[in-house]
């Protein structure tokens, strides 16, 4: 070990010093402060272990349905040659990009008798009511379709690397297109199956946007949810407390965690002569009504509902030409109005993190070969693919552990540290990919020419990783410029963000202000994608799921 280090060159140094602080130093804090009285009284916490077992149900039934509704996707648009199949894995995927509070205000205001929307038409159920989807059922439904275009995905992976030999082979030896699926494709893709089932598993149980819009009025908390309330009580008292209720949530994720490991040691094969999608059958294009109204039901209504809810006068008003009203967008965009600054807290944490992790990605990449490196990005892995309640309980955990570390508490500074632990591996990733394909003829004719580190760090790697660099930024703004795990435990005075707002806002019956600012952030999360899309063709390929 010794010699290991004393090998390491200065930018190896710099990576494994960034990985230590951003990944190994919070997870390890969080595991000493759980320790000790904290898990004696957890175990004796009646609420703590109804709330466990809720969320093993909510979760466990959420990725059984993601498999059910990815597995039927991927089968129709991944494996078969059907018409304006680019743009219906496009809609596919854009429920995952749908932040989930604004998913979960969307489908709450098309239920129940105050709904604007079914007022209007006619359709609303009789007052007293109670809203479908308030409870373990609407949670289930919600967390299921976001965690769809996770399987999907997971499952799209493979498919670009199916080996086309093998189907070929097959129909040579006359395989009908059933056979061909059961035996041949669709074995080829269970690896896939699996990663999209354990990812959906652990989004889910770690989600608080939903989980808290949903279960909170139904009277039926998850383990999120219990965590925010307890830190939310009493504030850094309850650090210990939430440290353990933090640990039992990822212990509770252990299954979707091996479940990805599992697929990653199943999916060894190498990709040949690329797969083509087989044609189209009239049974896959009348499958497409179906999807459509699929698509219909979870994307167009439930913004429809959202839409409505913002532009009456208040909730239980139908919509009509007479009660329409802008003044919940105008009180919005008012100067002063806590959008604005919820819309500067969050684009600046979205870009501040963004830049920060792809200048931090550029020598952890070019590190990767050493062996100290690639253990301590495991460390880092392990706070995205953990539930984000237990990465913002581990920054406060290490933030106040420094000297002055109260002084940061409550403040953007920790949200930003806390973004930088969850999204580390989300940034790093396309980056590392792309550095494992560098020529490193490159690099030592640079070096026998006398180009110091920093010259080659400049000159050949920086201009050859920029792409990469770019798509794993755009990945991170994406995701963190709604979130609201993580930033719903580290708020503070003047430190809202516009995922917070949203949640604040519904929490506090004003559900019209709530509706305007969705769709606000909707049309925010569109003009970033429209800007990704922009630079989608100068991107690695993979980068952007909608165009690949």
């Amino acid at each position: 070990m010794p010699n290991m280090f004393n090998r390491l060159p200065a930018l190896g140094w710099v990576a494994l010093l960034w990985l230590a602080v951003v990944g190994l130093a919070p997870s390890l804090r969080l595991l000493a402060e759980a320790a000790g009285p904290a898990l004696v009284a957890l175990a004796q916490d009646a609420a703590v272990w109804r709330a466990a077992w809720r969320s093993l149900l909510v979760a466990g039934g959420a990725a059984l349905l993601a498999a059910a509704l990815g597995v039927a996707q991927a089968g129709l648009l991944l494996l078969r040659a059907v018409p304006g199949r680019r743009a219906l894995i496009f809609f596919c995927i854009l429920p995952l990009l749908v932040p989930p509070q604004i998913l979960a205000l969307g489908f709450s205001q098309m239920g129940g008798p105050s709904s604007p929307l079914l007022l209007a038409l006619g359709l609303a159920p009789p007052l007293g009511t109670p809203n479908p989807f308030h409870g373990p059922g609407g949670m289930i439904l919600l967390l299921g379709i976001q965690g769809a275009p996770l399987v999907l995905l997971s499952l799209a992976a493979l498919a670009r690397r199916l080996p086309g030999e093998l189907v070929q082979a097959a129909q040579s030896l006359g395989a009908g297109r059933g056979f061909l699926l059961r035996r041949v494709i669709w074995p080829l893709l269970m690896p896939g199956l699996l990663a999209g089932l354990g990812l959906a598993f652990v989004a889910a149980l770690g989600n608080f946007g939903i989980a808290a819009l949903l279960g909170i009025p139904a009277r039926y908390p998850l383990l999120t949810v219990l965590i925010w309330q307890r830190l939310s009580a009493t504030g850094p008292a309850a650090l210990a407390q939430v440290a353990a209720l933090s640990l039992l949530l990822a212990a509770l994720a252990l299954p979707g965690l091996l479940a990805q490991f599992r697929a990653a040691r199943g999916a060894t094969w190498k990709a040949g002569k690329p797969f083509q999608p087989l044609p189209a059958t009239r049974g896959s294009r009348l499958a497409l009504l179906p999807l459509g109204l699929y698509l219909l039901a979870v994307l167009a209504l439930p913004m429809a509902a959202l839409l409505c809810a913002a532009l009456v006068p208040a909730m239980g008003v139908p919509l009509s030409a007479e009660s329409a009203t802008a003044r919940h967008f105008a009180a919005a965009l008012a100067p002063g109005a806590h959008t604005l600054a919820a819309f500067g807290n969050s684009l600046l944490l979205a870009c501040g993190a963004a830049l920060l992790l792809a200048l931090a990605a550029l020598p952890v990449a070019l590190s990767l070969n050493r062996r100290v490196v690639r253990w301590a990005s495991l460390g880092a892995d392990l706070p995205y693919a953990l539930p984000g309640a237990c990465t913002a309980v581990a920054a406060i955990l290490l933030v106040l552990g420094l000297p002055g570390g109260g002084m940061v508490y409550g403040t953007l500074a920790l949200i930003l540290f806390a973004y930088l632990t969850r999204f580390q591996a989300l940034a790093l990733r396309p980056v590392a990919a792309a550095a494992a394909r560098l020529d490193p003829a490159l690099d030592r004719a640079a070096q026998s020419l006398g180009a110091g580190p920093l010259m080659r760090l400049r000159a050949i790697h920086l201009p050859l990783l920029a792409p990469a660099l770019a798509a794993g930024a755009l990945l991170v703004v994406l995701l963190a410029v709604n979130e609201v795990t993580v930033s719903s435990l580290l708020q503070g005075p003047g430190t809202q963000t516009l995922g917070l707002l949203v949640f604040n806002l519904q929490d506090g019956g004003q559900g019209a202000q709530a509706a305007a600012v969705s769709c606000l952030a909707l049309l925010l999360v569109a003009g970033l994608m429209a800007l990704a899309t922009l630079l989608g063709r100068r991107l690695p390929a993979g980068t952007l799921p909608w165009l690949n």
